[in-house]
């Protein structure tokens, strides 16, 4: 029995609310709109079958890759050949209590914003933009306009390398740019609980459209992206960066510096993951000559190309 029928099998027997998609196009489940096929792709319904399901993968040494929206996302043009967990709608309930939001991983960030906002918390003005899910911007500490997410969370809950559902204090999780524990512990983040404060709900709402306002004049909001593409260097901007380096508008195949922001690589229609990431190779190449910076991406990029 190859591997991955193992899995669907185990799925089938054990797991009522998980649905799974074989030989899944990834391009349905990044912001690029790019990325082949995963082998299989499998959406836990439950917390609780999502535990059994690593499990149960870990104990028969079945590789995975975790991912949430796929906004950070860029997937190779042949696929991933190892079984593919998505945390995303069905893992995506959210509750309010006083000034705490709840939200369980596979919450888009917009949407807890657009919570917080319709019960006059003030605190998450910032992720109202943001294009990931709650998951990934804990496990980047996503940040805009002066916000970021250490600012406001409180506690996580996670599933450890052993298996173990648990809690862990903000003060815990080492967030910094860009950064944080679970990209070095393994920890699989299944729910976050955001402390924010009482605030008058029109202006949290005036804030909210100001800042909307701004990313609309400002990116490329109407073509496929990942948002950022790399890292901020300490003591520059990169948009600036590539920008004086004369690469505003450049293009490969379909992916192209945006020229509305040039810290946005775009999809113009047609592009493949294999253009987007020769791009930003002649990207660091060129700033590297020019202005001895390294730039780091921001974006994962993984599967086979």
């Amino acid at each position: 029995m190859q591997v991955l029928d193992k899995v669907r099998n185990f799925i089938d027997k054990n797991l009522t609310a998980t649905v799974y998609y074989p030989h899944e196009e990834m391009k349905k489940h990044t912001t690029f709109k790019t990325g082949g096929p995963a082998d299989l792709l499998v959406e836990p319904g439950r917390i609780t079958e999502l535990q059994q399901l690593i499990q149960y993968v870990r104990q028969e040494k079945i590789p995975y890759l975790i991912i949430g929206r796929g906004s950070n996302l860029i997937v190779g043009d042949k696929g991933i050949r190892e079984l593919v967990i998505k945390i995303g709608k069905k893992l995506s309930r959210c509750e309010v209590k006083g000034e705490e939001v709840t939200a369980e991983a596979g919450a888009a960030i917009i949407d807890v914003a657009q919570v917080a906002q319709a019960h006059a918390l003030t605190g998450l003005e910032f992720a109202g933009g943001i294009p990931g899910s709650v998951g990934g911007a804990v496990f980047m500490n996503a940040g805009a306009y002066d916000g970021e997410i250490k600012d406001v969370l409180e506690e996580v809950l996670v599933l450890t390398v052993s298996g173990e559902l648990t809690v862990r204090k903000k003060e815990e999780l080492a967030l910094g740019y860009r950064t944080s524990l679970m990209q070095k512990n393994g920890d699989i983040i299944l729910q976050a609980k955001f402390k924010l404060q009482k605030g008058d709900q029109a202006a949290i709402d005036l804030r909210m459209r100001e800042l909307k306002q701004r990313r609309e004049k400002s990116q490329p909001l109407d073509l496929p992206s990942a948002g950022s593409v790399f890292k901020r260097p300490p003591g520059y901007y990169t948009g600036k960066l590539i920008q004086d380096a004369g690469l505003k508008g450049c293009q490969i195949g379909g992916a192209q510096v945006s020229p509305k922001h040039a810290g946005f690589i775009v999809n113009t229609g047609k592009a493949t993951s294999s253009d987007i990431v020769n791009l930003i190779r002649h990207i660091q190449a060129e700033v590297k000559k020019l202005f001895g910076v390294e730039l780091e991406t921001e974006v994962r990029i993984i599967g086979e190309f």
